[in-house]
């Protein structure tokens, strides 16, 4: 069993600032469960251009108001407490945050942590065993 709080993350190695966002990974591919699991804020007044090509990612807002687009078709969707979106075709996306909006989301394959999103949005496929690309 693990139990990890917030806090014990903020601050560490699996706290990861970018400039649009901060995503504290509560569970990663070391804990070999499958999944990994983040805390994230989108910071106000920014855009977020995501692909997650080599990752189905799940999102759950719990804070916050701003909007979706899929980049694929220009369909946008109103972002707020309650609402989910699930990313199961690889869509080009992008966040616009009016607010903070802080999401849980559950990433599979697992991040192992140490992805960032390349110039495409794009997080490479990194194995936890290796420690490199796939």
């Amino acid at each position: 069993m693990i139990v990890r709080s917030l806090n014990e993350i903020v601050g560490t190695d699996r706290d990861v600032q970018a400039e649009t966002w901060a995503s504290r990974r509560l569970v990663l591919a070391k804990e070999k469960v499958g999944f990994s699991l983040h805390d994230t804020v989108l910071y106000a007044g920014t855009e977020t251009r995501m692909w997650y090509a080599n990752h189905i990612e799940a999102v759950y807002c719990i804070a916050g108001e701003g909007e979706l687009v899929n980049e694929e078709t220009g369909e946008k969707h109103r972002i707020e407490p309650g609402v989910m979106y699930l990313l199961d075709g690889h869509e080009h996306h992008m966040l616009r945050a009016f607010t903070d909006v802080r999401t849980v989301c559950v990433f599979n394959p697992p991040c192992t942590g140490r992805e960032v999103h390349d110039e495409n949005g794009v997080y490479p496929l990194i194995t936890e065993q290796e420690g490199t690309h796939a």
